[in-house]
């Protein structure tokens, strides 16, 4: 988005006159700049506009008069282009809409988009959620809603979408068919690397691209096989092997050709906005971070290091 081309109004802010300015990356008020990612929910009422902030702060944004449709619609929609850079979405899309969702975390209504692989709730709060249709176990059509079921187990439902929500229905279960058939072709020409015995893909058009993993009673070691490929990287969970090797092949995918969101110390992340916004927005991302326990770098230690962590789980 060009200079020229941010909207800009005048308002007031907490009850003081200021010049608004909506960026891509977010909200100029004169005096201070709020990036999208340190925002929680957005909220129009009564001609007024509350953001809550993600440290709690309640933002009360005013006075807007004619420009108050069009400044919220703005605003909404650069906190959905933004929370779809968090979602690491470059696929085509199919198609949007707006409708009703539910997930684990909230539901309300929201801007519903159809991607080549995946279904988009992008509410306007910072749970906007990518959902990964090759992991797609069940798709159904109930009360007008459409409801997907992962590997995992984890159920969302979109819809109440007008004419949109049956063609929406149609098409998300074709396409799930198609993007299962074409990642299971990569995956059968995927090698298993002893001591590995899992493999999987990254969501990225590089086929050569993949990922291995050994796990046994609570550990895991995950071998990334791509360019950058540098360490083995360990992970301690109380959940079964099950579970967690699901949240694996559903964090895998949603980070891309972004690896280093996996591994990366708070620090680090904290310095990236989109990375916060996507740890926030990916259960699955959050999941496997929290269960890093340490990585083995490619050395002459390796390989008896990995060997004794793995015999700890008794893989």
């Amino acid at each position: 988005m060009r200079k020229e081309d941010m909207m800009k109004c005048k308002g007031y802010v907490q009850g003081r006159a200021a010049r608004l300015s909506l960026e891509r990356e977010g909200i100029d008020f004169g005096s201070r700049f709020l990036d999208y990612a340190d925002i929680e929910n957005l909220r129009p009422i009564n001609q007024r506009i509350f953001i809550k902030t993600q440290a709690g702060e309640h933002i009360n944004i005013s006075m807007l008069g004619f420009s108050y449709d069009g400044f919220y619609e703005e605003l909404y929609s650069l906190f959905t282009k933004r929370s779809l850079e968090a979602l690491f979405v470059n696929e085509k899309i199919i198609m949007m809409s707006e409708g009703e969702y539910e997930t684990p975390r909230e539901h309300g209504r929201a801007k519903i988009a159809l991607f080549s692989d995946s279904i988009c709730i992008l509410p306007p709060t910072a749970n906007a959620v990518r959902i990964p249709l090759c992991f797609a176990e069940e798709i159904q059509f109930e009360r007008y809603m459409i409801f997907v079921t992962l590997s995992s187990g984890t159920r969302y439902g979109v819809g109440r979408m007008g004419y949109d929500t049956k063609p929406v229905f149609e098409r998300t279960v074709n396409l799930a068919k198609g993007v299962k058939n074409m990642r299971a072709r990569a995956l059968n020409a995927v090698i298993l690397k002893p001591p590995f015995m899992y493999k999987g893909l990254f969501r990225t058009a590089e086929p050569e691209h993949y990922w291995q993993a050994a796990a046994g009673k609570g550990i895991c070691a995950l071998e990334l096989f791509t360019d950058e490929d540098a360490a083995t990287y360990l992970y301690r969970f109380d959940e079964s092997e099950t579970e967690f090797l699901s949240k694996l092949c559903e964090a895998a995918d949603a980070m891309g050709e972004y690896r280093e969101i996996i591994y990366i110390s708070e620090e680090q992340l904290l310095k990236k906005p989109i990375f916060c916004m996507a740890v926030r927005r990916c259960e699955a991302v959050s999941f496997l971070r929290a269960r890093l326990a340490g990585r083995l770098l490619h050395n002459a230690s390796h390989t008896r290091r990995l060997s004794e962590f793995l015999g700890s789980g008794n893989v």
